[in-house]
């Protein structure tokens, strides 16, 4: 799937790319936060010594910045978007839509989840954005 980037986007892929030395695959813009989906293998490069690199980009645009792994599978890219949760399977389902089902240990269920929906939220908008899937069920 192609996935077209606003001008907003590109320029805070940019920044990112140039302070953290990392990939950036995809970035999703909202009012208080940016999410980027960092290139596989990469993740350690984003985030930096304890923080530090990813708190520099938080500072620089001004917003909190969360980091999704990218994957080469639908299964391992959803488990990823709703990581630091532990994800124990992740099953896809293809009737009339696309639903992945991501058994998540009872204990993350909130995790998974985030305030006010942000965790499953980000991750259903990259999962359709990357893997044309059109929803993330819990199970």
């Amino acid at each position: 799937m192609r996935v077209t980037l606003s001008d907003t986007a590109l320029r805070h892929i940019a920044l990112f790319e140039d302070v953290t030395g990392a990939t950036a695959v995809d970035c999703l813009v909202d009012d208080d936060r940016v999410c980027f989906l960092v290139a596989a293998g990469e993740m350690s490069d984003a985030i930096g010594p304890d923080g530090t690199t990813v708190e520099q980009v938080e500072e620089r645009l001004d917003k909190r910045v969360s980091l999704v792994e990218n994957a080469d599978t639908p299964e391992l890219f959803v488990a990823n978007a709703l990581a630091p949760a532990v994800v124990h399977n992740v099953t896809i389902s293809e009737n009339a839509s696309t639903v992945a089902y991501a058994e998540v240990d009872r204990a993350d269920t909130g995790v998974a989840i985030g305030r006010d929906g942000e965790t499953i939220e980000t991750a259903r908008r990259l999962a359709e954005r990357q893997f044309d899937i059109d929803d993330i069920e819990l199970a």
